[in-house]
């Protein structure tokens, strides 16, 4: 409970008022010769004292004003002065995202061409899936040894499917047209690089045994002439004739191609001339 003085009460009359208790306690407490003193005549003057002590205290402590209600006014202009700070920040932050949004946009459509023409390039760089017509083609071990000639036996390297042969037929179709191409169905980029260990083939970084199937998707009547006009795939053909290699062309009428997913990382580069 707070106590409040007004305007009204000055120092002096706080003095004067604490001089009238003492006195009054002062009368209070003197002896009378013909009257028997009690608890209650000694107690009730001193409660007066202790009474006229905190009514002055409280009375210079608030010196005019209310000794609890003086914060209540500070607390709440301090809510309302965070509440507008915190308004002006969203309202600055609603700002800022819409000129990000704004110059998102903006950004998006001056770069619209290039990534148009980035996702038609993704196609023929072998980045997304292709279909369509196109060719088959087959490269397989003879399956006959060197004993079944008798004294004319060939070497073991002719009776396999070699890098050379492969690449013979691969840069055939790129000749005649090839739209896109796979060789055991992973998909040829521009980096692919073809290399044969033994009689087994190894294209980004996966091994594989014959038969060796390379499919392209093109017009099959150019990729089949491009073939016939190649001289690395002529003589892998000769050598079908001569030592039972395997060759095989088979006509797609609608072929899909996956997508690369491989690695696109280069190890080393050389500068053309």
């Amino acid at each position: 409970m707070g106590f409040r003085v007004g305007g009204d009460v000055d120092g002096g009359a706080a003095g004067a008022s604490w001089q009238l208790v003492l006195r009054r306690v002062a009368r209070g407490l003197r002896p009378r010769r013909d009257q028997h003193r009690s608890l209650w005549s000694v107690g009730v003057p001193l409660i007066a004292l202790a009474a006229g002590l905190l009514f002055t205290t409280s009375a210079n402590t608030a010196d005019g004003t209310a000794l609890r209600d003086d914060r209540r006014p500070k607390l709440t202009q301090l809510i309302a002065e965070k509440r507008d700070r915190l308004a002006a920040g969203e309202k600055r932050a609603a700002e800022l995202r819409k000129s990000v949004d704004a110059e998102t946009a903006r950004l998006a459509e001056l770069g619209r061409p290039a990534l148009d023409q980035a996702g038609a390039l993704r196609q023929s760089a072998g980045f997304s899936k292709m279909r369509g017509p196109g060719l088959s083609i087959t490269l397989d071990d003879s399956p006959r040894r060197d004993s079944d000639f008798g004294d004319n036996a060939p070497d073991n390297d002719a009776l396999v499917v070699h890098q050379g042969d492969v690449q013979a037929v691969v840069n055939a179709l790129w000749a005649g047209g090839a739209e896109a191409m796979t060789i055991m169905d992973v998909r040829v980029i521009s980096t692919s690089a073809v290399r044969c260990v033994g009689n087994t083939l190894l294209l980004h970084g996966q091994v594989f045994s014959p038969p060796f199937k390379i499919t392209a998707i093109g017009e099959p009547t150019a990729l089949s002439r491009a073939l016939e006009s190649s001289e690395g795939v002529r003589q892998f053909r000769e050598a079908v004739a001569d030592f039972g290699l395997g060759y095989q062309e088979k006509v797609e009428k609608n072929v899909t191609l996956q997508a690369y997913d491989g690695s696109t990382d280069l190890r080393s580069a050389q500068a053309a001339r």
